[in-house]
């Protein structure tokens, strides 16, 4: 946990930047995904980075006059923040320091307190902030924690985690992701997104807002009210809301006990989760991957998992040299 801003290394700070300006201004395509994954996957502390630099932009955007007026950078003659603010911060961003980019926001704001976490592969994590908001990371998760006298801001840069939000009426409570935001000022919820097209809101308890950002395939409304038990998921093909029954509920946030419920789900689907959790190169032909799965698993445990489906389903499980695990009909070669 880190309290207060650090010197990252420069070149890991500087992709970093570029990562989040085009998470935040461009669509990435699926080489891009994986471009972004394997960079991640590099260092922890490149999802640390990679969640500050989200939130930087915003907040250098909205502390830039400060900034001028002290003379902390000079602008550069061509910037036109009005019409096209990510384009001048991609390159303001990449042309100083990163410990000096870092410094900016503090200045702006002495009385800011940022924490910063990340979980690795097959790894969960429970913290509490100072107000006493209670917040469980899911796997593969960074976030970072902006705080202060007017409001609590989250900027979850990827993965999943579980709120259970202090009530403040004064100050609320945001969770802002690549591709939607949450705002509550006390309650208990479940945020996870995998990219910046895929958003998912779970609420136990309260009432929550969740901003969607709109897609090229449909246009969301601005704002969505959530009520305990309703699930928000939200991709390339527009939102859906739905109402989750009570073991439904439970069934959705097993992660948090170390487990997966699968109810009908493709193969495909399931094997994906265990591969982002463990960091695996799972495959899977197309003939085994339409077949259906159900049932509770240990997310832990990815060897009794492959061992499971092959009692359960008509398949076989095969690894190459690399590690690779490849899961293939029976019947096929």
């Amino acid at each position: 946990m880190s309290t207060s801003p650090h010197l990252p290394n420069p070149e890991a700070a500087k992709q970093a930047s570029l990562w989040a300006a085009r998470l935040d201004g461009s669509s990435l395509n699926d080489a891009d995904h994986a471009a972004l994954r394997a960079w991640l996957d590099e260092n922890p502390e490149h999802r640390t980075l990679l969640s500050g630099y989200c939130q930087f932009s915003a907040d250098l955007e909205r502390c830039l006059p400060s900034l001028v007026e002290a003379g902390l950078i000079d602008l550069p003659t061509h910037a036109q923040p009005r019409r096209r603010p990510r384009t001048w911060i991609v390159g303001l961003a990449c042309s100083i320091a990163a410990a000096v980019v870092l410094a900016f926001v503090w200045y702006a704001h002495p009385d800011t307190q940022y924490e910063s976490f990340a979980t690795s592969m097959g790894q969960r994590r429970s913290i509490t902030l100072g107000d006493g908001t209670h917040i469980e990371l899911n796997a593969d998760t960074s976030l970072l924690v902006e705080t202060d006298r007017r409001r609590r801001h989250v900027r979850l840069a990827s993965g999943e985690a579980f709120f259970q939000v202090a009530k403040d009426k004064t100050r609320p409570f945001t969770v802002v992701t690549p591709s939607g935001s949450v705002r509550v000022t006390g309650t208990v919820f479940d945020v996870s997104t995998d990219a910046k097209t895929d958003f998912d809101v779970t609420v136990v308890e309260g009432n929550v807002q969740v901003h969607p950002r709109q897609s090229q395939a449909s246009k969301p409304p601005e704002s969505v009210s959530l009520q305990a038990g309703d699930c928000l998921s939200a991709n390339v093909d527009g939102v859906t809301v739905s109402h989750l029954s009570p073991s439904a509920l439970e069934d959705a946030l097993a992660w948090r006990q170390g487990q997966v419920v699968f109810d009908g789900t493709p193969l495909r689907d399931a094997l994906a989760r265990f591969a982002r959790y463990h960091g695996r190169g799972i495959t899977t032909t197309a003939a085994a991957g339409k077949l259906r799965l159900g049932g509770r698993f240990s997310l832990d445990d990815l060897d009794g998992f492959l061992s499971d489906l092959e009692e359960a389903l008509p398949v076989k499980v095969t690894q190459d040299s690399a590690g690779t695990i490849r899961v293939s009909l029976r019947s096929e070669p």
